[in-house]
């Protein structure tokens, strides 16, 4: 098998910043640089240029996703000192072909991308015909978070074309090291590389794996241990901001330190101080759900305590939310349970057994619905729409990705406001 190329794509906003990941990613492998189309946005040819400058011997990929006026824009690019210049797939044939007669004149090369084409296949065939150098088959990122796969469109094209095969979409190592197994010849990466706190390192395990790429997949899992897998790497805060500042419950403090709850939601309709229903729903519970208690936002009363979560423990149950107060927390804290609730308080209820268990309840200024996810933590908690858990849990991992680059910048010295440009992209 011959060597696949490795290709960084550059898509984050600051040109100084990409300069600066493109010396660590080359560095641990990568071959072909991409400046991405919001770096292009942010920046124009000038980053282009700028990176053609920093890397005289190397390919340099505009990812321009021309969609018109094709002559125009890989002439731009190609002047601007591009060696690859990225057409969108589902463009018009005529966009296409003015492409390929601008490439040949600059001495460039056209890559075609396949994102949201409806017939992949046909395409492929189509953009071969029509003169394209490399197709891509790629899966957008929006695309991704509810389950889409780059790997996957790769193999429904492998085969159909004789022109070289990109693939681009969510890759980390093990799955480059599939799409080379399944036919690729240029295996592009973005975040798993530009947004890691060691671009060098991360680069060089894309290198490895795709320098041997017999690396089997790893084992099916079910939505929902994916789902809680992904949640269990992040924090609350990474989900909010996955959810524009969204799902934050009011006023709830975690009780116990060093813990975390994440799983889908029972809830509970009770009343202050009535714990028959808190603790007949521990009943209801499967391992993993979180327990999530309405009690009138009471503080006065308690319809928890430490018997109550010994019994929710030994049911697998995750965690328990309360829109209310506990008591018995010391108790509870040695278990290491996690448990949320608006205060502490000793006095306990009765068991008068009013409310109910598994209806839409209210809860610390949010709507939850059985089966909606819960994410817990000495930040706060989080309430995900259950229809909507795995895309938010995919978006949740980008930002906490993203915030271990900036982490690793602000350690080499930089303050937050640089790496962002902050008063660069200022609401004007």
């Amino acid at each position: 098998m011959t060597h696949a190329t490795l290709q960084v794509a550059l898509d984050i906003l600051e040109l100084h910043r990409a300069v600066r990941i493109a010396e660590e990613a080359v560095a641990g492998g990568a071959d072909w640089i991409e400046v991405g189309t919001p770096l292009i946005k942010s920046e124009g040819m000038a980053a282009v240029r700028q990176i053609r400058e920093a890397f005289p011997g190397r390919v340099i990929v505009a990812d321009m996703k021309i969609a018109d006026t094709g002559t125009v824009e890989v002439e731009m690019a190609a002047k601007a000192g591009a060696n690859v210049v990225c057409v969108l797939a589902d463009a018009d044939d005529t966009v296409i072909a003015e492409c390929v007669r601008a490439a040949h004149l600059y001495g460039v090369r056209v890559m075609a991308d396949l994102i949201n084409v409806a017939d992949p296949v046909a395409r492929a065939r189509d953009l071969a015909s029509l003169g394209v150098d490399i197709v891509n088959a790629h899966v957008g990122i929006d695309q991704q978070m509810i389950g889409k796969n780059s790997v996957d469109l790769l193999r429904s094209i492998a085969g159909e074309v004789s022109i070289p095969l990109a693939v681009a979409g969510g890759l980390d190592a093990s799955t480059a090291a599939q799409a080379v197994a399944a036919g690729a010849d240029i295996v592009i990466v973005g975040g798993w590389i530009v947004k890691s706190g060691d671009v060098e390192g991360s680069a060089r395990r894309i290198r490895e794996a795709i320098d041997a790429p017999s690396i089997a997949p790893p084992a099916k899992r079910s939505v929902d241990e994916e789902i809680r897998g992904l949640f269990m790497q992040v924090s609350a805060p990474n989900v909010t901001d996955a959810m524009h500042r969204k799902g934050a419950m009011n006023g709830l403090f975690p009780l116990t330190f060093g813990v975390k709850a994440v799983g889908p939601a029972v809830t509970v309709q009770s009343f202050p101080g009535d714990w028959a229903k808190p603790v007949e729903a521990i009943d209801v519970c499967r391992p993993g759900d979180v327990l999530v208690i309405y009690n009138a936002a009471a503080t006065h009363v308690s319809p928890w305590g430490e018997l109550a979560t010994r019994s929710a423990i030994n049911r697998g149950v995750a965690g328990v939310i309360i829109d209310g107060s506990a008591r018995d927390v010391d108790d509870i804290r040695a278990l290491k349970f996690p448990l949320f609730a608006r205060a502490c308080v000793p006095n306990a209820g009765e068991p008068k057994g009013f409310g109910e268990i598994n209806a839409e309840i209210p809860c610390c200024g949010q709507t939850v619905r059985p089966g909606d996810w819960i994410v817990a933590d000495e930040s706060g908690a989080v309430v995900v729409p259950k229809e909507r858990a795995y895309e938010v849990a995919r978006r949740a991992l980008e930002v906490k990705k993203n915030e271990e680059r900036v982490r690793a910048e602000i350690a080499r010295g930089s303050t937050l406001a640089e790496v962002q440009e902050l008063y660069k992209w200022e609401k004007k």
